[in-house]
């Protein structure tokens, strides 16, 4: 099966092939066959993309997508508000159907805002039907994902351990590795999210980083926000060897700048949150800091239960908030604002395409429009009058488009969005996303209530 995408400016994100105008991309089966000009158009459906802007399909890298149904709830709550209302609260009332409902509207989500993989990080799984419910919606959604296996963090009963004192259990990696999640060239595939050493004891932490690395998985951990549990842990990691690219932090503030030079070196990634770290107390984003060291930044929404889904807002946040901390500098240092801007707007389209693909571990199957990568596309429609005229498309990707310019999303060569609207059937979705968000939001205030009355 061939398609022909045709008449776009394309912007491939790949430093070789550089951008098109009135470009097209070739897509056989799954993958992208060639990208360029008068490329052959027998055998395949040929899609006139009307001048719009073809893009790699984006890539949110970290959100716990099991959130979906409490949209807004957290908006007004601080980092340590959330842990209690969230954790302690609002978790322990989600059934395998909750996690299943939640997880395949919010990848549904995704796509219809143009992300085509999401690091979907699953920390609300206190049985094996929760994990399945939540890879189970993935799948159904058609989205691509790295699916971070995680854990609940409720206050524990009496004789129960912290969770911090909990190892990642390696009988749950070993039977989701032995069922759909054991392909790794697969559509939905495993990583782990761990506590790492800010949220765990020491032995914990090394038991975790071990289990990742003997199983060949991503290991992807919180840092930063509030007092950490192993405050030396980083020190032992360091000295046992246990760095590398397949090592994502999430966050990262409190980490010193010596640390972080030594994190860039070894193949470390950043995921960062901007507009939810700026909301909820983590503190500034330290995207400046990871650039300055050479490091990957790659960006995520965190939590639909604050922030809106979109990664384009996720991006002018992250390109908006440093430029402005460079521009402070400047002021303060040199007396003046810089002679020009410090990020360019590829580079925030970077973040969330290829460095995306490069802190998920799936820079060589997507985050570019290059021929052999799987064919994750999306094409904007830029003819409304929030883009014209398209004078820089990239920059008129990255500050001015929205979900209105989302015309269509192609996952491993399958459209899941055309002409403005997704393929999938929602409307029950949306129903039932709802009666679930709203029957646990009541029922933690019905507890709460009884809480305060005794």
């Amino acid at each position: 099966m061939k398609t022909l995408l045709t008449h776009a400016t394309v912007v491939t994100m790949d430093p070789e092939i550089g951008d098109l105008a009135d470009g097209q991309v070739l897509v056989e089966d799954d993958r992208i066959l060639a990208v360029g000009h008068d490329l052959p158009s027998e055998g395949a459906e040929v899609v006139d993309c009307q001048g719009g802007i073809l893009i790699p399909g984006l890539v949110n890298a970290h959100m716990h997508t099991w959130q979906t149904a409490l949209r807004g709830v957290a908006a007004n709550w601080t980092l340590l508000e959330y842990f209690g209302h969230v954790h302690r609260g609002l978790a322990t009332l989600f059934s395998p159907d909750d996690i299943h409902i939640a997880t395949r509207m919010g990848a549904l989500n995704q796509l219809n805002c143009g992300t085509t993989t999401l690091g979907d990080w699953c920390h609300n799984n206190p049985t094996p039907e929760h994990t399945d419910a939540a890879i189970r919606g993935l799948e159904e959604s058609g989205i691509r994902a790295l699916f971070f296996h995680g854990s609940p963090k409720p206050d524990p009963k009496p004789g129960q351990p912290h969770f911090s004192e909990i190892p990642h259990p390696r009988g749950e990696v070993e039977r989701l590795l032995a069922g759909s999640l054991g392909e790794r060239e697969g559509r939905v595939t495993l990583g782990l999210a761990i506590l790492g050493p800010h949220y765990s004891t020491l032995d914990v932490t090394l038991h975790d980083f071990k289990l990742a690395k003997e199983f060949g998985l991503v290991a992807s951990m919180h840092q930063g926000g509030g007092k950490a549990v192993t405050p030396g842990g980083w020190d032992v990691i360091e000295e046992q060897g246990l760095l590398g690219p397949d090592i994502n932090i999430v966050h990262g503030q409190s980490l010193d700048d010596g640390q972080l030079a030594r994190f860039c070196e070894k193949g470390v990634t950043f995921s960062i949150a901007p507009e939810n770290e700026m909301t909820q107390g983590h503190g500034f984003p330290i995207t400046g800091h990871v650039r300055r060291h050479g490091g990957v930044v790659s960006l995520g929404v965190d939590l639909e239960s604050v922030i809106s889904g979109d990664m384009f807002t996720v991006a002018r946040m992250a390109l908006g908030m440093q430029r402005s901390l460079d521009n402070d500098v400047s002021r303060r240092e040199q007396g003046t604002i810089p002679d020009t801007s410090t990020i360019r707007t590829r580079e925030a389209l970077q973040w969330i395409t290829l460095d995306g693909a490069r802190a998920l571990g799936l820079e060589e199957r997507i985050g570019s429009l290059t021929p052999g990568k799987q064919a994750d596309i999306v094409l904007l429609d830029s003819s409304g009058l929030n883009m014209q005229p398209v004078n820089d498309p990239v920059s008129a990707v990255v500050m001015q488009a929205s979900l209105a310019n989302i015309d269509s999303v192609m996952v491993a060569g399958e459209f899941h969005k055309r002409h403005g609207k997704l393929l999938a059937d929602v409307e029950e979705g949306i129903s039932q996303l709802a009666a679930s968000g709203h029957r646990i939001y009541a029922e933690l205030q019905s507890r709460q209530q009884e809480g305060a009355s005794q």
